[in-house]
């Protein structure tokens, strides 16, 4: 079992979201929508957290604007009830991608939801090897 389906299951009642950051200058934006877009709604992570995307260069939706500022692009926040559970920054390739889409997958099935970041800006880990995910 993927570690998104047994979030699914373990939160079927969880409103969650993924949302990316973009900017049509993007180069890295670009390789994510050749590589992971064509698939991603078709996946059991977009089952747990729809693709949200919005553009860095637009108003910020209303919802969103209690985030931490997002700088680069692309970045993946990860929401549940409109909280902030962590990030993933740049896009570095297929394999890294889904690997730390699941390190924040397995976050949304080991956080409760009074637990989620609320425009906190979370805190950075210490350990290098987290590929540029910011934990809540």
């Amino acid at each position: 079992i993927s570690v998104a389906a047994f979030v699914l299951l373990a939160w079927p009642g969880s409103a969650a979201e993924l949302v990316m950051f973009e900017s049509p200058a993007c180069e890295w934006c670009e390789l994510w929508d050749e590589e992971i877009a064509p698939i991603y709604a078709k996946t059991s992570e977009a089952q747990v957290a729809p693709l949200r995307r919005v553009d860095i260069h637009d108003q910020l939706p209303a919802d969103l604007r209690g985030l931490e500022a997002v700088v680069y692009t692309p970045t993946f926040v990860l929401l549940q009830d409109g909280h902030e559970l962590g990030r993933i920054l740049g896009y570095g390739g297929e394999d890294h991608f889904w690997g730390l889409l699941g390190f924040l997958l397995e976050r949304l099935r080991t956080t409760a939801p009074k637990q989620a970041c609320r425009g906190t800006g979370g805190e950075r880990t210490a350990d290098s090897n987290d590929g540029g995910v910011r934990r809540c």
